[in-house]
């Protein structure tokens, strides 16, 4: 399953690297990072359906996630990749938002790493 992950902040991709080394390891899960709304555009634009998960981070300087999930949803339609929203502000306008636009679902930070791997459906043992 190939992952790409938006955030802005350095420190995600180690986090998410460390979290899921078992499922990286046994080629269950493929990771790539992007920093910024943008760079996750290029990414798409050069791995087309490629990933079919993408977890982004809704506070981002320049393109916000709710303007990339709003690009990846009018862009990639067959079969659009699963789009889940993280943010550290789990307010109601940033949710309501994030759903009117075609989210699949809604983390907090910090992350669950347990709850986000349920989602994934991934076993969590060890």
């Amino acid at each position: 399953m190939k992952v790409l992950v938006v955030d802005d902040e350095q420190d995600m991709q180690m986090l998410f690297e460390q979290r899921f080394r078992k499922e990286i390891k046994e080629q269950k899960m493929d990771f790539a990072f992007a920093i910024s709304g943008e760079e996750a555009l290029k990414y798409l634009d050069k791995h087309h359906h490629e990933a079919v998960l993408i977890l982004s981070d809704i506070n981002m300087p320049g393109m916000t996630g709710l303007e990339l999930l709003k690009h990846i949803k009018q862009k990639y339609e067959a079969p659009p990749p699963v789009v889940m929203m993280i943010t550290a502000y789990g307010d109601q306008e940033n949710y309501s938002q994030a759903m009117s636009l075609g989210a699949d679902d809604f983390l907090t930070k910090p992350i669950d790493f347990t709850l986000l791997k349920e989602k994934l459906k991934i076993e969590t043992n060890g």
